[in-house]
């Protein structure tokens, strides 16, 4: 019987813990300290959704646009390329790194 019941609340546990890591965060303090590993856990639209917020917030702090073409592209190139090789760095930080990196090329905010 204690057997079964541990198991059943282990299950519980587990279920809870993939549950959160299934949820977009609801404000920017708790969506900047995710890292890249955590939102890698994530279902690729929940990770998508996030990373566009995080994008755009980063982007209007430098006062530039993020466009929908090549150059999109190239921060998201960017950004994977920063998440794999510092897979425990936070996400936000290494999208504005990306943003930084790619300033000149960007359009200003209207």
């Amino acid at each position: 019987m204690t057997l079964k019941f541990l198991l059943a609340a282990s299950v519980l546990i587990v279920a809870a813990t993939a549950a959160q890591a299934q949820v977009a965060p609801t404000n920017f303090d708790q969506a900047a300290y995710i890292t890249c590993r955590e939102a890698q856990a994530m279902q690729p639209a929940v990770r998508q959704q996030l990373a566009v917020y995080l994008a755009d917030h980063a982007a209007r702090h430098r006062g530039v646009a993020v466009p929908e073409d090549e150059r999109g592209a190239q921060l998201a190139h960017l950004v994977r390329g920063g998440c794999t090789l510092a897979p425990d760095a936070y996400l936000f930080t290494v999208i504005d790194r990306a943003l930084v990196a790619e300033l000149a090329k960007l359009p200003k905010r209207k």
